[in-house]
């Protein structure tokens, strides 16, 4: 089957974390996953969403709340890790569309959780890191977080910065940026 080059899903995650080691017997694993689909045409975002993964795992730590305002008993109501990844497989065919994330962290994560859970991956294999293309693009001697992307390019943070649905959104914010200065820069070189 074609790969479906009409949207480029961005998904960001939000993990339980702690400051220092984890506690003994617990794993970081997936507690919010941001979408935002970008219209490859347009460069338009068409929407955000966020789901609530229940860990099962581990627990929300007050280090992680204060970095991401997310409670346990928010992510108590999520749904479990294998029916989110179905909505992403469903909803929005990850499996046969390009996918972008702000680095490597987020493809990592859902490998390690996938495969320690034997649940089948959501995506297929062709994923953007945000992070790493922006810093090309510049010619930048390193890559910046996503923040000061945005401030960069001269965009505004948009919700609560770590969070999921949020991310998603800034980082699609980025993404469309660039796809716009990209096709702006060859259709100059083209008329001249």
């Amino acid at each position: 089957m074609a790969k479906k080059l009409d949207q480029i899903i961005v998904v960001d995650v939000e993990s339980t974390c702690w400051q220092g080691k984890p506690p003994a017997g617990q794993k970081s694993e997936i507690i919010e996953i941001g979408i935002c689909p970008v219209d490859v045409a347009s460069g338009q975002k068409l929407g955000k969403e966020s789901i609530f993964v229940k860990p099962t795992r581990s627990t929300v730590s007050e280090f992680c709340t204060k970095l991401t305002s997310l409670t346990q008993e928010q992510v108590e109501k999520g749904i479990e890790f294998k029916d989110a990844c179905s909505i992403l497989e469903k909803k929005y065919f990850t499996k046969d569309r390009v996918w972008a994330s702000y680095g490597d962290y987020d493809r990592r994560q859902f490998e390690r959780q996938c495969q320690s859970r034997n649940i089948r991956y959501p995506y297929g294999p062709t994923h953007i890191n945000v992070k790493n293309l922006f810093a090309v693009i510049y010619a930048l001697p390193h890559e910046v977080g996503m923040a000061e992307a945005m401030d960069l390019l001269n965009l505004q943070l948009a919700g609560i910065h770590h969070r999921a649905g949020d991310d998603a959104w800034n980082i699609a914010c980025i993404l469309s940026k660039l796809l716009f200065q990209l096709r702006n820069k060859n259709s100059i070189q083209e008329n001249q």
